[in-house]
């Protein structure tokens, strides 16, 4: 099986971590992957996105114009990617900042405030991974439980304090009813 995702929206929003972390685990997990960023030179606020292929047989190309999954977090990531997303193919988006919602009768969407669950909980700049904790539970692409400990084993011993606050983002959106 192979899942093509791409991951968009402004630079700051973590959308080339979310694109890491989705193929680091599929590396662990003895998956082949491919990660390709893509940004604009002003970086912050910049536009921003990634694809990651996911497949258990070879990739032949790292390029995804038309992805399984797509994981918006700003309109004109939503404008650009949402007529792109493979029939049969599920959008997730960011609703606090994507006050659309799709037309298209062919593909799933879901749309969880993921911006605003990061406001309300202390977590500001952690929407992206309430994203991932939400993926993983509408998807099931990985298993919540080992996603969460390689995600918290890859933090840097520097860094401890971004635990509590990964792990917390990632369950609210593995927690999230939409």
């Amino acid at each position: 099986m192979t899942t093509r995702i791409i991951f968009a929206g402004s630079g700051g929003q973590g959308i080339q971590f979310s694109g890491k972390q989705m193929a680091k685990m599929g590396m662990h997990v003895d998956k082949n992957v491919t990660f390709l960023p893509s940004y604009g030179p002003e970086m912050r606020g910049g536009t921003s996105n990634c694809t990651v292929v996911i497949s258990d047989e070879e990739i032949g190309s790292p390029s995804v114009s038309s992805p399984d999954i797509a994981v918006v977090m700003n309109l004109p990531s939503f404008d650009k990617f949402e007529p792109k997303v493979a029939a049969g193919g599920t959008l997730f988006c960011d609703s606090t900042l994507i006050d659309k919602k799709t037309e298209r009768t062919d593909i799933k969407a879901e749309y969880v405030p993921a911006s605003g669950l990061a406001d309300e909980n202390d977590l500001k700049g952690f929407a992206n991974v309430i994203l991932i904790g939400y993926i993983l539970k509408v998807t099931g692409i990985f298993d919540y439980a080992e996603f969460r400990d390689y995600l918290i084993a890859g933090i840097p011993a520097t860094k401890t304090a971004l635990i509590e606050k990964n792990e917390k983002a990632l369950r609210l959106g593995y927690e999230y009813q939409a």
